[in-house]
């Protein structure tokens, strides 16, 4: 992935170099010159487009920001109640991810979306633990965000 980038910067670059005036908007168009040469050689390259992976992780962070917001609305309805009606609790939690970076990626997620914290993952990486602020209510929302964040951290990693 490292050698397309550089191939189409060096592209960029080069396209700029060859025009009559350099500016940003000269590099910018030799990158969408080297985007469309790049994407016409990657049946030559090991791994896939880079492009590809990209907007995989401006997914993810969509994912992320989405489910973000809806657990900030969901901790903030419980603390601006005049009584506190929570009950905390710690459930077990698995997952079907392999690597460490996959696992490690789904743990920063999960503890970062308010209401949850991963507490523990085990040594073969296939639990984790997590502190949940209302449990039975709370396990449903985490269990659901932990299938959308796999999806997306998988067309990120693979």
């Amino acid at each position: 992935m490292a050698v397309q980038v550089l191939i189409n910067l060096f592209v960029a670059i080069l396209w700029m170099f060859l025009q009559d005036k350099w500016s940003s908007l000269s590099f910018f168009s030799g990158y969408l010159v080297g985007i469309l040469v790049v994407f016409g050689l990657r049946r030559f390259f090991p791994s896939s487009f880079y492009l590809k992976k990209f907007f995989a992780s401006v997914h993810l962070f969509g994912v992320f920001f989405r489910e973000s917001v809806i657990s900030s609305i969901y901790v903030l309805g419980h603390v601006i109640r005049p009584k506190l009606q929570i009950t905390p609790g710690i459930f077990k939690l698995e997952t079907e991810l392999e690597t460490d970076f996959e696992v490690t990626l789904l743990a920063l997620l999960l503890t970062l979306t308010p209401g949850s914290v991963v507490m523990k993952v085990t040594p073969d990486k296939k639990v984790f633990y997590v502190h949940a602020l209302n449990l039975p209510e709370s396990e449903e929302s985490v269990t659901c965000s932990k299938v959308k964040f796999e999806h997306a951290i998988r067309k990120v990693t693979r």
